[in-house]
């Protein structure tokens, strides 16, 4: 499989992705080749090398030659839907473009479609983004991750004034994504390299096990104390396990009314949790109490440590730091049995063999209808599956 890492440690930006691919082995012809298929004018685009703190790579940049409107989204969603590029490519632009607008209207309390896009929705930045989804078509990316996200501090001036470094939007971007600062007084990390990783990206973190086959560096505009540039590694790996990142709430009970557990495990599982699971201990004084554990993505942890201290008698609970988690690659069928369709659900090991696991709810719906025992369903979607 053929994947990138992009190494973000001096943050992100969309003219350092679209930088770092060029140097990576990207023809920029190419670029601007397909890039006119989005019918804009009033811009050129240049590809230069040059040097950040001893460290060579490719300065990309949209020069603007005549004046631009302010953009809605809904301007931006014509332009794109109008042109002439694949519809995968349409597709993930307009996806980076609504989370964006989205974090614009949650900050300046507005609804998606009253939001004038100012920076993200001038050409350059149509331009970053659009271009960003052609590289990885063009290179056949079919996996991407990244690395922890460095954002840089202080105040930058923008449209609405003087505001703090990460610019509130590209904050509100930036929820369930582990970042990190060390003092270095500038603007790292932009709406649009926010919107455009976040987006694209499976994980944050350490690198996959991967087999390089090549190396690019895209440049950013400022000088810093470190190199301003955006690494990417590209190249592929046979690894066939998917990888996520996950944290572990977890919090000691031992006054809480038992039959509360299935209602509070069943709203946390509804609300994003991957995993809820008891555990029987000896406390204090041995008293008998629950570890009541949950296994949350990044982005839900702010909502479900809410119902845990909503729903329990909590008074605290323990948050764990972030876990890698190694996991087959799954596939959802739906196989024809003697009872009807069954949704199944298969994980796919390293040597190629197949775990199934039968959907709870399609095998318990079906033992109720005609009376039978689950177990007899399982099995008949045990023979089913082999």
């Amino acid at each position: 499989m053929r994947v990138a890492y992009f190494d973000c440690f001096s943050g992100i930006a969309g003219d350092m992705i679209i930088g770092s691919m060029i140097d990576a082995g990207v023809d920029i012809k190419y670029l601007k080749a397909e890039l006119k298929k989005l019918n804009l004018s009033g811009y050129k685009i240049t590809s230069e090398k040059e040097e950040r703190n001893g460290i060579w790579g490719t300065k990309f940049d949209v020069n603007l030659t005549q004046k631009q409107s302010e953009r809605k989204i809904k301007d931006i969603f014509q332009i794109i839907d109008e042109s002439g590029l694949y519809k995968e490519i349409k597709e993930k632009s307009k996806k980076v473009f609504s989370k964006i607008a989205s974090a614009e209207a949650k900050i300046h309390n507005k609804k998606i479609n009253e939001i004038h896009l100012h920076e993200v929705g001038a050409i350059d930045s149509i331009i970053d983004i659009v271009g960003a989804m052609i590289l990885i078509k063009e290179m056949d990316i079919q996996e991407i991750y990244a690395s922890k996200l460095h954002t840089g501090t202080g105040f930058i001036d923008c449209a609405h004034g003087k505001l703090p470094v990460p610019a509130p939007a590209t904050m509100e971007l930036l929820k369930g994504i582990p970042i990190y600062s060390t003092g270095i007084r500038s603007e790292l990390v932009t709406p649009t390299g926010a919107g455009i990783i976040t987006i694209l990206s499976k994980s944050f973190g350490e690198m996959p096990p991967m087999k390089i086959e090549s190396i690019g560096y895209g440049l950013g505009s400022r000088k810093l104390s470190i190199p301003n540039a955006l690494r990417v590694l590209i190249g592929d790996t046979d690894i066939i396990h998917d990888e996520d990142r996950v944290i572990e709430l977890e919090t000691n009970i031992d006054d809480m009314n038992p039959e509360l557990y299935g209602y509070v495990m069943e709203l946390l599982l509804k609300k994003g949790a991957k995993d809820v699971f008891l555990t029987p201990v000896y406390m204090k004084k041995t008293r008998p109490g629950i570890i009541l554990s949950v296994i949350s993505p990044l982005d839900k942890v702010d909502e479900l440590l809410t119902i845990i201290f909503k729903e329990t008698t909590t008074l605290g609970v323990r948050i764990s730091e972030i876990k890698r988690r190694k996991k087959l690659k799954r596939e959802t069928k739906i196989i024809d049995t003697k009872f009807g369709k069954i949704k199944i659900k298969v994980g796919i090991a390293e040597n190629g063999a197949k775990n199934f696991s039968p959907e709870y709810e399609d095998c318990g719906k079906i033992a109720k209808k005609y009376k039978i025992p689950l177990k007899e369903v399982y099995e008949e979607v045990k023979r089913r599956s082999k």
